[in-house]
């Protein structure tokens, strides 16, 4: 059976993936991949490798595409399809990062970063050199905090604010009309108000609060979204104008004393 741990480390290893990460996506524990992988430390100082169950197994096989044969030794290749990219959208980050009680810390990603993040987002080494830090309210889900570029959502947010997401399982799951951050192929990392029609043509509506400037309303394919964050929190330098309810009541209380007179004139 250490040939077949050695094989799932190549596994998690091509998807760029870390134990935890490996875990969620095949439905165990990381310290069972761990236990598989690595090993469970004995009295004597030497580690004693778990040997996979059928379930383990059948999940590896079936999460990641991965040709049988390829586990027991019996093939080099090891995906079925000939390509190893994974096309369809994932129900969970590729990398996440975890805290030394074992629980998820939020990656923040500021500006500078968002160039990198394209290209690192499936990247275990990459997200290991963003910040990252636990908020203990935002749990039950992996949650990203990304620093808001440009005007385009001005009104609701602002340049430099910060939003927190939280990861979007499924596409079906996105919801019309609520705030999302989108990370796509060819758009990058956008801050957006999305209205769904995945189901209907296969595409992602994304339009922007801001409506005085040049923001216009835009489509994206599916198979072009990498991740999906809802905007469960925002954090901002910005603070709103204050409203003076008063001298809204007095306008409005003119204006109708002015609309009387011209009734009875």
């Amino acid at each position: 059976m250490d040939g077949v741990a050695h094989k799932i480390r190549a596994i998690i290893e091509e998807f760029k993936l870390n134990n935890y990460s490996f875990s969620k996506r095949i439905g165990v524990t990381s310290t069972t991949v761990d236990s598989i992988v690595n090993g469970r430390p004995q009295p004597d100082g030497t580690r004693k490798k778990t040997k996979p169950g059928y379930d383990v197994l059948k999940a590896i096989i079936e999460e990641f595409d991965i040709d049988p044969d390829y586990l027991f030794g019996k093939s080099t290749q090891m995906l079925k399809a000939a390509s190893s990219n994974m096309t369809s959208y994932s129900g969970m980050p590729q990398v996440v990062a975890v805290n030394q009680t074992g629980n998820e810390n939020v990656v923040y990603v500021p500006i500078k970063a968002r160039a990198g993040y394209l290209n690192g987002y499936g990247d275990a080494e990459y997200i290991e050199t963003l910040p990252s830090f636990n908020m203990p309210h935002l749990t039950n889900g992996s949650y990203r905090c990304f620093e808001v570029y440009g005007n385009s959502m001005v009104r609701t947010f602002f340049d430099g604010d910060l939003v927190f997401g939280k990861y979007v399982e499924s596409l079906s799951d996105i919801k019309d009309g609520r705030i999302y951050v989108i990370v796509s192929k060819n758009d990058g990392i956008v801050l957006k108000r999305v209205i769904n029609r995945i189901e209907e043509r296969g595409k992602l509506i994304l339009k922007s609060d801001n409506k005085n400037g040049n923001y216009p309303t835009y489509t994206i394919d599916a198979e072009e979204v990498m991740e999906v964050w809802y905007v469960t929190m925002f954090a901002s330098k910005q603070m709103p104008e204050p409203v003076d309810i008063y001298d809204r009541l007095h306008e409005l209380e003119s204006q109708l004393v002015t609309l009387k007179e011209s009734m009875q004139n």
